[in-house]
């Protein structure tokens, strides 16, 4: 009788578990929609430098710049931060392994031996004569233990499903990193071949003006020019020169960064990038599809449901703790004075039984976990909804950014042919002896600064590019 009504406890307990196993306590998972108005077109959509095509993952492609091409697979590849990341998400995704080992029962095996000789005095009266030392003993002994909790109140699952969104939060922590990897590693490429770009348009302006000093020298040396027009001149080209250091400067920064995204030193810095003279240029549309494909990409988007996932999981953890925790235990083994007396009958123990633990009525500690837990599932709440704000701002401004870059370019462009224009006919007209060599300067200056102004737009055109294709969270796999 002795022995059969713990199994009949047991029996009962384990059929009560199964009823009950998927029985979770705690509050709902919060509401994580998303605004009605965040799912269609772009209100920047309008203009057609954009399609409403699906964007793709590898963006980069539609430079087809074979430079940049091999530029964004090495960082991909070698960036350290994204080895970083990968390296965290294989530590989470251990600790989710971790956490579903709870499904299952914990076995501890033991062995042991143990030799040792009492005091007299410990012994009953009489045991021993008078004087004589108590014999020492050897003691064998060898076990298995077998615990398993009965998730009657969720606790085993609700840490697993706040462990796999701790996991799918990694996971899309990598694939943010990889969306600016692939965006910067494009813009440092872009920002030395804009730099080289600008390079050459102040060396024409140089040549040109150091023809002109050339000349106003000549003229005055023939008596029929004047020191106010040399120097004019002479003013104009140095102004032009003093332009060259910070572009420079601007080209090897741009290389020193790209040498650190591809996991390089500066002094390995791209030589294709190097010799670049000219920003990548798209010969189509940029495909941007919509606000619901968009906050679908957005591995920020996601990381942030993924949090909120996990924090109301980690509420019904912490609920959990207000009820009983039940763990059926049992262990075996044999206990023995010989080595080989552990197979005998008489030397094997065996124990079976439920352990029952309940922090009531001390639940104070308990319900403060429960807040603190739901005030992290609110804080997660708002986060998701300010990272959605977030991914539709920084799309809707980088195609505001685009749009009327493309139509600054566009003017600056038909105010430089204009000031072409105007300085070959100046120049034909003092020729002539029709202007001063005053108007001259003036027109080759205003060259000059259309020159500067049209290929700093081409520059900044390829940025907001860049800019729009990372804000539509391209470049999350390796293409």
């Amino acid at each position: 009788m002795t022995t059969r009504s713990p199994l009949r406890f047991l029996t009962a307990t384990a059929g009560a578990s199964l009823l009950l196993a998927s029985c979770a306590v705690g509050p709902k998972a919060p509401d994580a929609t998303l605004p009605p108005s965040a799912s269609g077109a772009f209100i920047g959509a309008v203009t057609p430098a954009v399609a409403a095509q699906a964007p793709r993952d590898d963006w980069w492609r539609l430079y087809e710049d074979p430079a940049l091409d091999a530029l964004v697979r090495l960082a991909l590849v070698e960036n350290n931060e994204l080895e970083a990341a990968t390296a965290n998400l294989r530590r989470v995704r251990a600790a989710l392994g971790e956490a579903r080992v709870g499904r299952f029962p914990a076995t501890t095996t033991s062995a042991a031996f143990n030799t040792g000789r009492p005091s007299a005095a410990t012994l009953p009266a009489g045991s021993l004569p008078p004087g004589t030392e108590a014999p020492e003993t050897d003691t064998y002994d060898a076990g298995l233990d077998v615990a398993y909790e009965i998730d009657l109140f969720g606790r085993v699952e609700s840490t697993i499903r706040a462990a796999r969104a701790d996991a799918d939060a990694a996971a899309a922590a990598l694939d943010i990193i990889r969306v600016s990897v692939a965006a910067e590693t494009a813009r440092a490429y872009a920002d030395a071949c804009s730099a080289n770009a600008q390079i050459a348009v102040a060396e024409r302006t140089i040549e040109l003006q150091s023809n002109t000093v050339d000349l106003t020298q000549r003229l005055l040396d023939a008596g029929s020019g004047n020191g106010l027009d040399t120097a004019r001149a002479r003013s104009a080209l140095e102004s032009s020169r003093a332009s060259l250091p910070p572009l420079r400067a601007q080209r090897d920064g741009a290389l020193f960064r790209l040498a650190t995204l591809t996991g390089r030193t500066p002094a390995e810095a791209s030589e294709a990038a190097r010799a670049c003279q000219r920003p990548p240029q798209l010969s189509q549309p940029i495909p941007v599809g919509d606000g619901a494909a968009l906050l679908a990409r957005r591995p920020d988007v996601r990381r942030a449901e993924r949090n909120l996932a996990a924090a109301a999981a980690r509420v019904n953890v912490a609920t959990a703790d207000l009820y009983p925790r039940i763990s059926l235990g049992g262990s075996l083994g044999a206990t023995a004075l010989e080595a080989d007396g552990l197979g005998d009958s008489e030397n094997f123990r065996f124990s079976v039984g439920p352990l029952i633990s309940w922090s009531f009525p001390n639940v104070f500690a308990a319900r403060a976990r429960i807040e603190q837990a739901s005030a992290g599932s609110d804080a997660a709440l708002a986060t998701f909804d300010q990272t959605v704000l977030v991914a539709l701002q920084e799309t809707e401004t980088a195609l505001a950014n685009y749009a009327n870059e493309l139509d600054r370019r566009a003017a600056l462009e038909a105010a430089r042919n204009q000031a072409a224009t105007a300085a070959r006919l100046s120049r034909l007209r003092f020729d002539a002896g029709a202007d001063s060599f005053l108007t001259v300067l003036d027109a080759e200056r205003t060259l000059a600064a259309a020159d500067a102004q049209l290929a700093a737009s081409d520059a900044l055109v390829t940025t907001y590019q860049i800019a729009l294709f990372k804000a539509l969270a391209g470049g999350w796999s390796e293409g």
